[in-house]
């Protein structure tokens, strides 16, 4: 919760290109780096259009992207994101500060603890759309893909994208629906195990569509409606301490079992 007032209580709209988006990411960068991550910051240009509404213009965002020291592309390993940019009139307390802070959290018990494979954290830039079709949407987490390497395509075992995970008391569990379901069923499996309230979905509005548009395996955590959703109201207030618990545990015995 910390994290979310932070970001959308101080910081409030962080449109990908603005100077509120740069200030977001520097400070989820100092995050990562005091938990000794490699930090970097991956730049992605978005084009100008209409975003929910208002116009923005062309510019440059951020993937900020954090992996523990030694950490090596080619070999078998996750990926856990969460995008930090919102539209432009919304301060971003549910989509997708919410997101930011389960995969921060994430990381810090990652430094602290053994997990399955080794995992890479990512803050994506510029998810939001900036008009219509696919094409105009998903920008940091396209340009990530399109960085791969085939080797590296090849060792990424899993992507799991966080995606508005603070509201309602069942954990949304998504497919993209191209890809064969694997990250999705052993996510439910390990909800299941945990006694965790979660219910399968396919969604394509978040960054696991655009793995999943490459034949790469990928899921989504989040997506409950709620009434404040893409406007001035998403406040603090809308994000419910105990679904980020779930959502929390749910990722963290998935990412250590």
């Amino acid at each position: 919760m910390r994290t979310v007032r932070f970001l959308a209580g101080h910081i409030g709209p962080r449109e990908a290109s603005s100077p509120d988006f740069r200030r977001a990411a520097a400070w989820v960068e100092r995050q990562f780096a005091a938990l000794d991550y490699e930090v970097r910051r991956n730049p992605v240009l978005v084009p100008a259009g209409n975003s929910w509404g208002i116009d923005v213009p062309a510019g440059t965002t951020f993937n900020v992207v954090a992996v523990p020291a030694g950490f090596d592309r080619t070999e078998p390993h996750v990926i856990v994101g969460a995008h930090l940019d919102t539209v432009p009139q919304a301060p971003g307390a549910e989509d997708n500060a919410s997101g930011v802070a389960v995969v921060l959290e994430l990381a810090r018990l990652a430094a602290d603890n053994d997990a399955r494979l080794p995992a890479m954290f990512v803050a994506f830039g510029g998810e939001e759309p900036r008009g219509e079709g696919d094409d105009l949407h998903h920008f940091g987490s396209t340009a990530m893909v399109d960085r791969m390497a085939t080797n590296q395509r090849q060792a990424m075992t899993a992507m799991v994208s966080l995606d508005r995970v603070g509201v309602g008391a069942v954990v949304p569990v998504c497919s993209g629906g191209l890809e064969p379901p694997t990250v999705r069923g052993g996510l439910l499996r390990t909800a299941d195990r945990a006694g965790i309230p979660a219910q399968a979905c396919e969604s394509q509005t978040s960054d696991h569509w655009s793995f999943d548009k490459a034949g790469l395996p990928a899921a989504r955590v989040g997506g409950t409606s709620y009434a404040e959703y893409h406007s001035a109201a998403d406040l603090p207030s809308v994000v419910h301490q105990a679904q980020l618990s779930r959502v929390g545990r749910l990722m963290w015995e998935w990412l250590s079992a």
